[in-house]
């Protein structure tokens, strides 16, 4: 029997589509791009930064990738720097205060969990062994889940 949908082969397609690569540009060039391609925020300055809501990172408009324009031909395109993360400027927003204290609470709890998963605890016969995960990091996964429905309550 025949498949209806010959198959695919995966490797083939993501060595041809490739993602565009950064265009590099002088920095009055880049503000130049920034101010042009955002249609939603105005910048003033390349160290202004904006809130990527998609991958939840703080970034600068100097960390902006800016791609596509190859040879003067084709459309320039506005992505953020993160690795895996397709968002463009509508995906942007001016960080609020609750933003940067969210960040920051998130950069404390990573700061913490790495903390404990680098102390050591030593057993009755001098050995060191890893710490317990046990409540903090389950206490710690349920307020990430429930911050967000903390707004709506």
């Amino acid at each position: 029997m025949r498949p209806i949908v010959p198959g695919f082969d995966w490797k083939v397609i993501s060595q041809v589509v490739a993602l565009l690569t950064a265009t590099r540009l002088a920095d009055e060039e880049k503000l130049e791009a920034l101010r042009r391609l955002d249609q939603f925020r105005q910048w003033h300055s390349l160290d202004e930064r904006r809130y990527c809501l998609v991958c939840g990172t703080l970034i600068s408009g100097g960390q902006i990738q800016v791609s596509g324009g190859i040879r003067g031909n084709g459309p320039l395109r506005l992505n953020c720097p993160t690795e895996r993360c397709n968002s463009i400027p509508m995906d942007w927003v001016l960080p609020t205060d609750e933003i940067i204290a969210k960040i920051d609470k998130m950069a404390a709890e990573q700061r913490k969990t790495a903390e404990l998963k680098s102390a050591a605890v030593i057993t009755d016969n001098g050995k060191t062994a890893p710490p317990a995960k046990g409540h903090d990091v389950l206490m710690s996964r349920l307020l990430k889940f429930v911050l967000p429905f903390k707004r709506y309550s």
